[in-house]
């Protein structure tokens, strides 16, 4: 028998992580490439991005809840599926030159996948660690796995804007398909469901229901994590738009549309700075003394640089401006995730998660195609101005979550379950709005395809 250890459980996390960044970004550098060889104008190709991302609106709850009901690895195993299937039917629609309506249908599918991913992976490790007995700051394990994923992500994209360049722009998507069946295979024999054990028996439909109501009540209902998830539709949506639209804009300012390997230079320098911010994470905490506090600096900062990359149409000065944004990116990350676990209840978590997910993805449903639209009338500098813009409306909701002064937003621990309440009720302040004093409880942030 297996014995877990808190060092098994991040040695298996940082596995599932790498696989699984590596099969995605094989296709990232040269997405939109992708789709508008295929026959999709701009406008289409974010369309089609945004039906990606409308598939996680609709399917994130709904999903988070298969986790919490079923298990964790049971959807990680249907994510890899659905994905590997749903890269295949891409494929298929670039060969035949589909319809737009194809490519949105499938673009739910593979918005679908991803949700399978969004809120399980990060519920199995915390719940996992927490099982095991382990002691540290949890940033310290989610930078490592920034790390990791940086460097799957660095290594996929230069390999899939590689095999685009020799051979075509369809095979690295086939190579996903295949990576992605053998993590199936991986998750499979590593992952177990550890500190957590699934319902099983009842009417699942009541549990169903019960898991949705008591996410609600400890997770949107609770100050400090509703403000930071409002944020999240300006940030989430404007990330997949600024990413996915530097690969045709680069290959503008550098005057060759056919260097695919350019393009691949776009998911190459984010994962590079993922990497850099992963190791940067520990440090930039150790400046603020609240996690809300590094969070409202970095996004800040990233506003300015999306605003820069606007105004500066040079190709050095965009390549070393999203290296920035990027880095920011990666370092705030697993500051906010540390928050926001610290502040949610293991039975709940995969599905509050999913939640936040869900309100990231939505504000790509809207951006995408109105960017979209906007790089067709006016090109893409004007978008970057946006995007900075849209950017800038999360501030101030940070800065409403910092206002509470959070348990989470101060320790490393977890805050206890049965402390949740008193303590949001206690952040939440005299707003009879958001706070029932009398019942001990509170009432009232782009996976990229």
């Amino acid at each position: 028998m297996t014995t877990y250890t808190p060092t098994t459980i991040k040695r298996t996390y940082y596995v599932l992580l790498m696989g699984n960044t590596l099969a995605a970004s094989l296709i990232w550098g040269i997405n939109t490439i992708f789709l508008l060889d295929a026959g999709l104008s701009n406008l289409e190709a974010f369309a089609a991005n945004a039906f990606f991302t409308a598939g996680m609106v609709l399917f994130e709850v709904p999903t988070g809840i298969v986790a919490d009901k079923w298990g964790r690895r049971v959807s990680f195993l249907m994510g890899t599926i659905t994905l590997a299937a749903t890269t295949a039917l891409y494929v298929l629609l670039w060969e035949i030159e589909g319809p737009f309506w194809s490519w949105a249908v499938v673009s739910l599918g593979l918005g679908l996948g991803f949700t399978f991913f969004s809120g399980a992976v990060e519920a199995w490790l915390v719940d996992a660690l927490d099982a095991t007995g382990f002691q540290g700051p949890l940033e310290s394990v989610l930078a490592k796995g920034q790390i990791i994923e940086g460097t799957g992500m660095l290594a996929g994209s230069v390999a899939g804007g590689y095999l685009a360049q020799v051979s075509s722009l369809g095979v690295p998507f086939v190579v996903r398909a295949a990576v992605l069946a053998a993590m199936f295979v991986v998750a499979f024999a590593l992952m177990r469901d550890i500190g957590f054990t699934p319902k099983t028996g009842g009417r699942p439909w009541a549990e169903i229901k019960e898991i949705a109501a008591n996410s609600i009540e400890y997770g949107w209902r609770v100050p400090a994590v509703k403000y930071l998830m409002l944020a999240a539709p300006f940030t989430g949506g404007v990330g997949i738009y600024v990413f996915y639209a530097l690969q045709p804009y680069l290959l503008e300012l550098y005057g060759d549309s056919g260097a695919y390997g350019i393009a691949g230079l776009v998911a190459a320098i984010v994962a590079g700075a993922q990497i850099l911010g992963g190791l940067a994470t520990p440090q930039i905490r150790k400046l603020f003394l609240r996690r809300t506090s590094a969070l409202l600096a970095a996004e800040a900062v990233s506003v300015l640089s999306l605003l820069a990359i606007g105004l500066i149409e040079s190709f050095a000065a965009v390549i070393a401006l999203i290296t920035v944004w990027g880095l920011l990116f990666a370092a705030s990350l697993p500051i906010r995730q540390a928050y926001i676990n610290g502040l949610i209840p293991s039975a709940q978590r995969a599905t509050i998660l999913s939640f936040d997910s869900l309100m990231s993805s939505s504000g790509g449903v809207v951006a995408q195609p109105l960017l979209g639209r906007a790089a067709d009338v006016w090109g893409y500098p004007s978008t970057y101005l946006l995007s900075s813009a849209i950017s800038a409306v999360s501030l101030p909701f940070i800065a409403r979550a910092r206002r509470q002064k959070a348990p989470a937003d101060f320790r490393d621990e977890p805050v206890p379950v049965e402390a949740l309440g008193a303590e949001a009720v206690a952040a939440a302040g005299p707003d009879p709005a958001e706070a029932h004093p009398e019942s001990g409880r509170a009432s009232s942030t782009a996976p990229l395809q």
